[in-house]
């Protein structure tokens, strides 16, 4: 009975370690994937358009500013020292409207582009799982540059199979 019991002991270990030998490993650049989407190109388009919105929005107060302390710097002379505290005090609180818009507006772009990657990543991770899936592979590792792994050429490289199942040249 303990050689039964032993025998089917070493015959479990052995399925098992066989089991896990047998478990496939591959790798995928995330971020050349993530480049390569067309739905990331069109996401960056999307992102500079609003950019350039909230740069001319911001350069149109700056430039208002500008004109209006080169107004009052010029009439400084001529205006009392309460006229030329209140303008001083307009002023400063014009700069500070300057400055928190600039604030929100990059708060927004960074929420705005969280928004817009989000579908994008998702997409390329269920392309990831379901590539993964069709080869067998248990194990999928990000080789991308600072993602951690440091030796990714013994798994299979799934980005050509994921970039041919999104339709990606």
């Amino acid at each position: 009975m303990k050689l039964f019991r032993k025998l089917l002991v070493v015959i479990i270990l052995f399925t098992a370690f066989n089991t896990i030998q047998a478990q496939k490993i591959g790798h995928i650049d995330s971020e050349l994937l993530l480049t390569s989407m067309p739905e990331t190109k069109a996401m960056e388009n999307e992102l500079q358009k609003v950019q350039q919105t909230y740069a001319d929005e911001y350069n149109e107060q700056v430039t208002a500013i500008q004109a209006k302390v080169k107004k009052y710097e010029t009439e400084a002379p001529t205006q009392t020292d309460v006229k030329n505290e209140e303008r001083r005090l307009e002023v400063d609180g014009i700069q500070r409207k300057i400055q928190k818009y600039a604030s929100t507006a990059s708060e927004e772009m960074q929420k705005k582009r969280f928004d817009l990657l989000k579908p994008i990543v998702e997409k390329a991770q269920k392309a990831v799982k379901d590539v993964a899936a069709e080869k067998g592979v248990v194990y999928v590792f990000d080789s991308a540059p600072g993602k951690g792994l440091i030796v990714f050429d013994q798994g299979e490289d799934l980005l050509p199979a994921v970039k041919a199942k999104l339709g990606i040249q």
